[in-house]
């Protein structure tokens, strides 16, 4: 059985093989596409919808723990890619 956690963009509760974990890494968001990367990781669905929920609403800062802001261009990156 797989694991369940809580999409950061959606609130919404899936299995983990399903979401995308991000970490925080020198107030950075890094995404950690092997889910192995050390500390606190928040876990977002890999669709445009939800990253875009998830950075509107400053839920990444939120998840990690972390103080002030963030630099979101990896995610972005990730995201124009996809297309």
């Amino acid at each position: 059985m797989d694991p369940v956690r809580t999409c950061v963009g959606c609130r919404t509760r899936a299995s983990r093989s399903t979401l995308l974990r991000v970490v925080a890494v020198d107030s950075t968001l890094v995404l950690d596409e092997g889910a192995s990367m050390p500390g606190r990781g928040a876990w977002v669905h890999d669709t445009r919808e939800c990253m875009t929920a998830a950075l509107r609403r400053r839920a990444f800062v939120r998840a990690l723990r972390v103080s002030g802001s963030l630099d979101t261009q990896t995610i972005e990156e990730h995201l124009q890619r996809k297309g």
